[in-house]
């Protein structure tokens, strides 16, 4: 006798965007149900769990819906990869959220499949690809978009403020008293000679009245030269 083939496992996902009347809500939750349910059966899957986003625009992002982001963490526990929608619009109406739904899927490694044309997210057409395109040429221009904002927010405060708002803090900015010690100590000139001191006798000085690296070692004399100035 042969062994019965197991059937793949899979989730099945709907969505209805009307809130106003049940009926209308309930017709359509039946009609995806059923569309749903006849594709597994006649592709082999078996439906272990469904999940159901109500009163919900199909152009919402779908990492935005209740129900999707419950299904996507029963997919990351439970092993199953196919997820069966009844079709393209009832995914996502909008075809950019489409494409962009199903791409987020795919990066984790998840099947999508509308019932009613199964190849839909699997065919790399001309309109598909061109919409790829542009999502990301408006993701890399929100991105530029936004460093450039974020510049000229830095640079109307250095303006304001006269001076630099980012990055490490200088030692001035740190620690004064460490600085005017510096500054001090170079204006001296090391005992038998008539040249400047070095950076590395300014620091030894230093080390001398106290002032060491917050790992308590000398300052270095590329150290004193920032603080120098």
């Amino acid at each position: 006798m042969a062994r019965k083939q197991k059937r793949l496992e899979a989730v099945a996902y709907m969505r209805t965007s009307s809130a106003a009347s049940a009926t209308i809500d309930t017709d359509s939750e039946a009609r995806q149900r059923n569309a749903i349910t006849a594709f597994a059966k006649s592709a082999g899957y078996e439906i272990v769990d469904w999940y159901y986003d109500r009163a919900t625009k199909g152009a919402d992002p779908v990492t935005a819906r209740p129900g999707f982001a419950a299904m996507l963490d029963r997919l990351a526990g439970n092993g199953v990869r196919t997820i069966i929608v009844e079709s393209p619009d009832r995914f996502a109406r909008d075809l950019a959220v489409q494409l962009a739904g199903h791409d987020y899927l795919k990066g984790l490694g998840i099947a999508l499949i509308p019932a009613s044309a199964p190849d839909f997210f699997t065919e790399d057409t001309p309109t598909a690809t061109l919409v790829r395109q542009v999502l990301g040429a408006i993701a890399q221009f929100d991105k530029a978009t936004l460093v450039a904002k974020l510049r000229g927010a830095r640079e109307r405060k250095r303006a304001e403020r006269g001076g630099k708002v980012e990055g490490r803090k200088s030692y001035a900015e740190r620690n004064p008293a460490l600085v005017a010690a510096a500054k001090e100590l170079s204006a001296h000139k090391e005992p038998g000679s008539v040249r400047k001191p070095s950076l590395r006798w300014i620091a030894a000085r230093l080390g001398e009245r106290g002032y060491f690296t917050p790992s308590g070692k000398q300052y270095s004399a590329s150290a004193v030269q920032s603080m120098l100035g």
